[in-house]
């Protein structure tokens, strides 16, 4: 589809280019001809005071074919210049046409992909839900203990449901998304964001450090909050018991580095380029965690960084934790 819109509008862009080369050659003509034609007038004018009859008609018969020989010269210049112009034009038509539609047809790509993704990440608690029921109702002998341990199952199946519809919706929504941008303190919102987590933290019995000092930065508290929330998660989510996340920050070159450390599974080198991509989980020790996760995380977490003009940096080794870096302008 993109090829054939492509050559299309190659196309369009070559009529143009040459439209406008032919007008200029036809203007050029018109002009370099006339301003032949007229000197050899104005040579004839002259030499006719001064040439004989016989003489100035073979005089005025070497400059007609001198005229010619100039203006066929001069369209065949003109001819061979369109031919150059049509080849390169050509060519440079179809880059800037491929140009042209390069980022559309990558914003395609990632519509469908990220709808074929939702619906494969919907499909499988759709799907749970369905069996179990299905199965529940052809037990003619299903117990009240056996209906309400099937209904807890549905309720946790509903609720990854709306955690994945909630994530994509901040998704869909986020290029066009408004926040609240005024001066916050960068240690509050992570302050937020320990504070939801803590009790996470306790569980595995994860200590969390935090040496984040005051610091004005020109964003959204409630969002920033969430982006640290996302980061902090994911430290305790694939990190091992009894282990610690810090959280340090620091200023450089005018802008504010805030970063999560953890001493958990890490990342492979390979997975790296890939973790904030929507949907994507890696496929070592963190996918058979059984953390639940969708893979939306880290892309809201990008999503938030942009939204503030910053962005998130990550270092990682398997086995030696990962490092987490959100570097926002300061105020």
């Amino acid at each position: 589809m993109f090829q054939s819109a492509a050559l299309k509008l190659t196309i369009w862009y070559l009529a143009i280019i040459m439209a406008i080369s032919l007008i200029f050659s036809g203007l050029l003509y018109r002009v370099s001809s006339q301003e032949l034609a007229h000197n050899v007038n104005r040579q004839l004018g002259y030499f006719n005071n001064f040439l004989g009859p016989n003489d100035f008609n073979a005089y005025t018969q070497m400059r007609q074919r001198q005229l010619d020989e100039d203006t066929g010269n001069l369209r065949a210049s003109l001819v061979f210049f369109n031919v150059l112009v049509l080849a390169a034009g050509g060519g440079a038509s179809y880059w800037l046409a491929r140009r042209t539609l390069t980022p559309i047809e990558t914003a395609l790509v990632a519509q469908s992909r990220f709808a074929a993704d939702a619906s494969h990440e919907l499909r499988t608690p759709l799907t749970a839900i369905q069996t179990e029921n299905e199965v529940a109702l052809r037990n003619p002998r299903l117990t009240k203990d056996a209906a309400v341990s099937l209904v807890k199952s549905n309720l946790e199946e509903v609720a990854k449901l709306r955690t994945l519809s909630e994530g994509l919706l901040r998704l869909a929504n986020g290029a066009g998304q408004r926040i609240d941008m005024r001066p916050t303190d960068i240690a509050q919102a992570v302050k937020q964001a320990v504070d939801r987590y803590a009790k996470a933290a306790d569980n595995k019995n994860i200590t969390i450090t935090r040496r984040v000092p005051a610091g004005m930065v020109i964003g959204d508290k409630e969002a920033l909050a969430e982006l640290f929330s996302i980061l902090l998660d994911n430290s305790i989510k694939y990190s091992d018991p009894s282990t610690k996340v810090s959280i340090t920050s620091r200023s450089r070159n005018k802008r504010t580095e805030i970063k999560v450390a953890d001493q958990g599974q890490g990342i492979a080198a390979a997975e790296l380029p890939h973790i904030f991509e929507r949907f994507y989980r890696t496929d070592s020790s963190r996918a058979r965690a059984g953390s639940g996760g969708y893979g939306l995380g880290l892309a809201i977490a990008k999503q938030i960084a942009q939204l503030h003009r910053g962005y998130i940096t990550v270092e990682s080794s398997p086995g030696k934790g990962s490092a987490f870096t959100v570097s926002l302008p300061a105020e």
